[in-house]
């Protein structure tokens, strides 16, 4: 429920009455012309006492009024609804004097004069005159700044608003003040229109260039909200292993396809879509046709039977035909093409989720254990498929199926990580595979989120043919003025209905204002909203403020001055109480309020590093269930990504063994000073290839018996059944120097951490340097993971 603030003027009979808004705009001051105060009066807004109760009483609805002394008001106004021959309808009354009573204990007095001076509260940027009061306008504007100082009280325990304002994916939902880059905006809305209406349908590139926290995946959020409903939206963090680039590229964007728009998933849109654009061309539709687009219009698949049944087998069956037949009067039938479209219609035929993520996996290029091949009705990939040919062809495929429904968005988002020295590999591999995407997939918005120095990094590292083609438009992100921010944070308030001015004196916005970037700013409006509503400490010293000069000086001295003496009597009202009353008041709080723990740079940084990673493993646990498209080289190029991070503290050698021409899991080799670690995975589907990868690894292990090896496999995937395959892991589970391990929930989420603790750090998402944070994840024991012994590292104890 909403609510206004009210004040009456009168008594017994209403003279006056004044409204304020929940966000401190007088919206109604009326005066009664039927009061003997007003008589021959030239006030304006002069209405008889009905009038003014009739408008009162429509603004009032559906509304908690406020009040200061309350019951004084309740009895004007009823008295006055009697006078005027009205009902007083049900008003809900909430009252600032009663709640101030209970909450400062002890005060001289609870007027609105006393309370207002007491808490320093201002109006129109005036404190309280005594001379302007007793007017409804004047009063119900200090009684709402009260009564937002006693909400303040109330949002201990409630979320701080500007915290977790960072967008970590275009999918999230964050408050957005669509003002900021609206022009940058409206630019990639009309590059998505001219693919759109290009008789070639040929893609385009876009680079978005801003510093760290400029709101770059913001931007792409906004877009996100405003297009998903339409467009299928894409999103790719950086690659982290130069063999499989294009694989990690297509894995990403069937996991976007996946992701669920309302009642379906966007993939499930693009074959809908898809099928309504190709029979609309058509001069007789059968009767299936007429039955499948009344489903599809209705966002009712189920209309097509239900799972499993006959009738809807023969109606997916239809949908796949007519897709078919405009593939093959559209385009070329070889390659993978047909078997992709194949097993799109298949995963959009589906509504159970296993048989859905089989389809997925399939997708995706995995191999898939017989039983459930035959369960989706698809045959299984060869065992030679090459995974970045397949993946280019796949791309290709949903780029042409999206001519018939609307461009795609293909967002490349973190990409800082390729320009260290040490991925050189990865970004030449990147380059090559974002010119084969521009080259081979129609109908697609690409775009690039950078730093203006890795964009420079990027055209010295490209040629034109890359770079050209990347970057036809430049979409250039500047920090916003004062008052955009300022607006920025406005909107973050909304969801607590607490003005700006009510949380923040002016000097604490100078200071927020006068950080670099729109995250930095809110990072700071964060630290100062903790400091003011729970009493935090700001993590640092305020810089950059300007000088304050004549009475402003003045003035912030006495607010200082005035907070001061509030703590005091607060303090002291709670040491009387306790001399009355011995054991009722904590005297260690009252000696943390006088004298506040100062923590030191080191202890703010580890507290801020254990909050990052304490927040992103509950956002990991809550994800765990949604099963990601799990390969060998993502895993191993992030355990490549990790070990060489972890170079900077103790220094170790990565690389690789070969065994002849014969295949072995993907793997890497850390030489540390005493010993070589050997660490693979293996998580494809537990077939002949499987048998023999795992034969190969074992045979490795027998040629380096100093070495420690281990294989490792998500425990979520197929379970291993095949004697000959079962027979491979107990052997190597039995050999003295390896060891099978089932990556356990715990494992993954532990993984993923660490992994993405480093990809933030690199991509500037997270201000702390590596070392530090690195350092946090081996000292403190619910932070440290047995993969890190094989980097050299001793598990601390507790």
């Amino acid at each position: 429920m909403d609510f206004i603030v009210v004040d009456t003027e009168g008594n017994p009979e209403l003279s006056e009455l004044a409204i304020v808004d929940s966000q401190g705009t007088v919206i109604y001051e009326g005066f009664s012309r039927d009061h003997p105060n007003n008589n021959g009066s030239c006030k304006p807004n002069l209405k008889s006492l009905k009038t003014l109760l009739l408008e009162f009483s429509d603004i009032a609805k559906g509304n908690k009024i406020i009040c200061h002394y309350a019951e004084h008001d309740i009895k004007v106004l009823k008295f006055s609804f009697h006078k005027a021959d009205l009902k007083m309808p049900p008003f809900e009354f909430d009252c600032t004097y009663i709640k101030a009573r209970n909450h400062w204990l002890g005060l001289e007095s609870y007027s609105l004069e006393y309370l207002s001076k007491y808490l320093n509260l201002r109006a129109n940027n005036r404190y309280f005159i005594r001379d302007m009061a007793h007017c409804a306008r004047y009063d119900a504007l200090f009684t709402y700044y009260l009564y937002c100082k006693l909400m303040i009280l109330q949002l201990k325990d409630k979320p701080n608003p500007f915290s977790g304002s960072r967008v970590d994916t275009p999918f999230q939902n964050h408050p957005d003040y669509l003002d900021t880059y609206h022009q940058q905006f409206i630019t990639l809305e009309s590059i998505l229109k001219d693919i759109k209406f290009d008789s070639n349908h040929q893609s385009k590139g876009a680079v978005v260039i801003g510093e760290p926290g400029s709101g770059k995946t913001h931007l792409m959020m906004r877009l996100t909200q405003a297009r998903l409903s339409t467009n299928r939206l894409l999103f790719i963090r950086q690659p982290n292993n130069a063999s499989s680039v294009l694989y990690h590229i297509y894995s990403r964007i069937l996991e976007s396809l996946v992701e669920k728009v309302g009642t379906f998933t966007q993939l499930d849109y693009l074959i809908i879509n898809s099928f309504d654009k190709i029979v609309a061309n058509l001069s007789n539709l059968t009767k299936k046709d007429e039955e499948i687009l009344k489903a599809l219009k209705d966002d009712n698949l189920d209309a097509l039977g239900e799972e499993g049944t006959y009738t809807k087998t023969v109606y997916w069956q239809h949908i796949h035909k007519r897709i078919n037949d405009w593939w093959d009067k559209n385009y070329s039938s070889g390659g993978y093409a047909l078997p992709i479209l194949k097993g799109i219609t298949k995963y959009c035929s589906y509504t159970d989720y296993n048989y859905k993520n089989i389809a997925t996996r399939w997708l995706a290029g995995q191999s898939v254990s017989s039983e459930e091949a035959e369960k989706v009705g698809l045959p299984n990939w060869q065992e030679n498929l090459s995974l970045e040919a397949f993946s280019l062809e796949a791309i290709s495929v949903l780029g042409k199926l999206s001519i018939l429904d609307e461009p795609l968005i293909i967002i490349f988002d973190q990409l800082e990580g390729l320009g260290l020295p040490q991925n050189r590999e990865i970004l030449d591999n990147f380059g090559e595979s974002i010119k084969e995407i521009f080259t081979h997939v129609p109908n697609s918005l690409i775009i690039l989120n950078m730093f203006p120095d890795r964009w420079e990094q990027f055209k010295a590292t490209f040629d034109n043919s890359i770079t050209g083609r990347v970057s036809q438009y430049q979409i250039h992100l500047q920090r916003p003025q004062e008052e955009e921010l300022l607006s920025i944070l406005k909107v973050k308030l909304q969801t607590i209905n607490v003005p700006l001015e009510q949380i923040f004196l002016p000097e604490d916005l100078d200071d927020i204002l006068a950080q670099k970037s729109i995250r930095e700013v809110l990072n700071r409006a964060a630290n100062y909203y903790d400091y003011r509503v729970r009493q935090i400490p700001l993590v640092s010293k305020k810089e950059n403020i300007r000088k304050l000069e004549g009475n402003e000086k003045i003035e912030q001295q006495l607010r200082i001055l005035t907070s001061e003496q509030q703590k005091f009597t607060k303090v002291l009202v709670n040491i009387i109480q306790e001399m009355q009353d011995p054991g009722s008041i904590d005297m260690t709080d009252l000696l943390k309020v006088l004298v506040p723990e100062v923590k030191s740079r080191e202890k703010q940084i580890e507290e801020y590093i254990i909050e990052y990673l304490t927040k992103q493993k509950a956002y990991l646990e809550a994800q765990y269930h949604k099963l990601p498209i799990i390969s060998d080289s993502d895993d191993i190029g992030k355990l490549k990504t990790i070990a060489e991070a972890f170079n900077h503290i103790k220094p170790m050698k990565l690389t690789f063994y070969r065994l002849g021409k014969r295949v072995l899991p993907e793997h890497i080799v850390i030489e540390t000073e005493h010993k070589n670690y050997v660490m693979g995975f293996l998580q494809m589907s537990p077939n002949t290839a499987f048998t023999s990868r795992i034969g190969n690894f074992n045979e490795l292990v027998c040629l380096h018996p100093k070495d420690s090896f281990s294989l490792f496999r998500d425990e979520r995937l197929t379970e291993i059944k095949g004697s000959v395959a079962k027979e491979k892991v107990i052997q190597l589970k039995n050999s003295p120097n390896g060891k099978f391990v089932l990556f356990s929930k715990p494992d993954r989420i532990h993984l993923e951490l660490i992994y993405k603790l480093i990809i933030d750090i690199q991509n500037k998402d997270l201000d702390v340097d590596l070392e530090s944070a690195l350092k946090v994840l081996i000292a403190k024991p619910q932070w440290y993971h047995w993969l890190f012994n094989m980097f050299g590292f001793t598990e601390p104890t507790a």
